[in-house]
Order: structure tokens, then sequence, then C-alpha cells
């Protein structure tokens, strides 16, 4: 496996850690690295070695998440798909839902607990530092968004 190869695998399980499929998390890597600005599917079934189902689902996933943009170039046959903008920026983005979700769960257990003082503890710290973030990330997020246009 070459070293191009390596990191398009390790792109495709970052991001099924954090909720896409394993081939929208490689197609992803792939056109980190890609040579050109975009590709088509069938390139990206051929260099991905999957099925064009597969490349199907997971380039809707990508475009419906906003990850990946489809276009047709000019006197173009076929779709091309290109990253959007600060791809990074915007999957952390759509993950902050999370915060919330990790929030609400903790203020349930915290409803059922009862008496219970060390169950109590871990979700009252469950539910603060989750609280937190919620807060706090979209800040962070912003600031980035402010640093990056300073760089041009």
């Amino acid at each position: 496996m070459t070293g191009v190869e390596e990191f398009v695998e390790s792109v495709g399980l970052y991001f099924e850690r954090l909720g896409l499929s394993r081939t929208a998390g490689r197609v992803i890597g792939a056109l980190l690295v890609t040579d050109d600005d975009s590709a088509d599917a069938p390139r990206l079934c051929e260099s991905l070695g999957v099925a064009k189902s597969s490349m199907s689902v997971a380039l809707g996933q990508l475009e419906r998440g906003g990850l990946v943009e489809r276009f047709r170039p000019p006197r173009g046959r076929r779709d091309h798909y290109r990253l959007a903008e600060d791809v990074s920026g915007r999957a952390f983005r759509a993950k902050m839902d999370e915060f919330t979700a990790f929030t609400e769960l903790a203020e349930q257990g915290l409803s059922v607990v009862g008496d219970n003082r060390r169950g109590r503890a871990r979700l009252e710290l469950m539910h603060d530092m989750y609280a937190f973030m919620a807060q706090e990330f979209p800040r962070l997020l912003d600031r980035w968004e402010e640093e990056r246009a300073r760089r041009g």
C-alpha cells in the first residue's frame, strides 16, 4: 500500500468514527490528495476499488451533508465532485448537535439515578462537559472562520 493509499484509508477510518460510511470518508481522503480539483464517480470507484452502488450512496451522503459539491464541467458528460470549502470545519459543525444530544442524555440519567451519589457525579460531569462544549465549540469555529479569512 502506498503512502497516499494509507492516508486515504486513515481518512476513511477517521470520518467513519464521526458517523459517515468508511467509503464516504475515503472519498474525502481521495479528493484531499487528488492532483485535480475534482473527480467523477467512475474515477473514484476505480481508485478506491468500490462498487458503483457504494459510491453512489457515499457521494449522496457527502453531498447532502454539504461536504462535497457536485457540478458538471463545461462540455463535460459526467458530474464531477469536489470538496466543499473548509470540509473539516463543516464536518465538525455537523457533529455539534451531538453535544446537545449527550447533554439531554445526561439529563435523562440524572432524572432517574436517584440517591446513587457516584452515578449522579458521573452524570453531572458528563452533562456539564457536553453543555460546555455545546456552548463554546461554535465560538471556537467562528474564530477559526475569522482566522481563515485573515489568511486569505
